[in-house]
């Protein structure tokens, strides 16, 4: 029987370094939350516990990822196509490495397809909301990430940002900064749209914090339907965030 207080949530991505966060995050608040985790790999199971809730699919499979959505309440997508750097390249001497991605692991395919995919299984399943972590910058066409490998990546991203906002499920999107592996709960988070904050000196927020409001979005109804770019102010200024309702209620665009 289904535990009437808690609410499954699903992690995909659970084996990245933001999703690894956001799933251990919802372990340790078992009075709120069933975690469930979603890896690429055994090895990426093995490496956030091997718990028999962590699943192995892949999701530019719909047919793997099926399976594992049934049950969900609520869904946070942290999958992401990452650039490798091509090999050769000495980075004690400065200059900007090449990337690439590897065969199939395209922003196409993981990013577009993989998150479509997602969604579509979350409608079918009767998932009541969910979050899609992406990235700022995706305003701009020419942005230098979309150079990476040729990826088009941000493109690809806002893609299926459109997609979920179009999907008539409760979502929250969240548009992150450059991200960083520091220590979360400790800086004043700012919140904004069309990649305003990229024009200021405030534009990173850590991984932690990212985690953090993935999961804060599925307890206020001020973090539905909206979308919206997130970074912090540094550590030291400002006041840290612990009233995630008000700094929802601040976000007032839908795309």
């Amino acid at each position: 029987m289904a535990d009437l207080n808690r609410i499954t949530v699903l992690v995909t991505g659970a084996g990245g370094r933001t999703g690894q966060i956001a799933y251990r995050k919802l372990k340790e608040r078992t009075g709120k939350y069933v975690a469930k985790g979603l890896v690429r790999t055994e090895e990426s199971k093995e490496k956030i516990g091997g718990s028999d809730d962590v699943f192995v699919g892949d999701i530019r499979n719909s047919d793997s990822i099926v399976p594992v959505i049934q049950g969900v309440d609520a869904l946070i997508i942290l999958t992401s196509a990452v650039p490798k750097i091509k090999p050769g390249h000495d980075l004690t001497k400065g200059g900007r490495p090449e990337f690439y991605f590897e065969d199939g692991a395209y922003p196409e395919q993981v990013d577009w397809i993989g998150q479509k995919n997602q969604i579509d299984a979350a409608k079918a399943a009767g998932v009541k909301q969910i979050v899609l972590v992406g990235s700022m910058g995706g305003t701009n066409p020419n942005h230098p990430l979309n150079s990476f490998g040729n990826g088009n990546i941000l493109i690809w991203k806002r893609k299926a940002e459109q997609y979920l906002a179009d999907s008539g499920i409760p979502y929250t999107i969240i548009r992150a900064g450059g991200l960083q592996d520091k220590e979360g709960g400790v800086r004043e988070l700012l919140v904004a749209k069309d990649d305003e904050l990229l024009q200021t000196e405030t534009k990173t927020v850590t991984r932690a914090d990212v985690a953090e409001v993935s999961i804060q979005a599925l307890q206020y109804e001020e973090a539905k339907f909206k979308a919206f770019d997130l970074a912090s102010k540094p550590e030291g200024t400002g006041t840290p965030t612990k009233d995630f309702k008000t700094l929802f209620s601040k976000i007032t665009t839908r795309f």
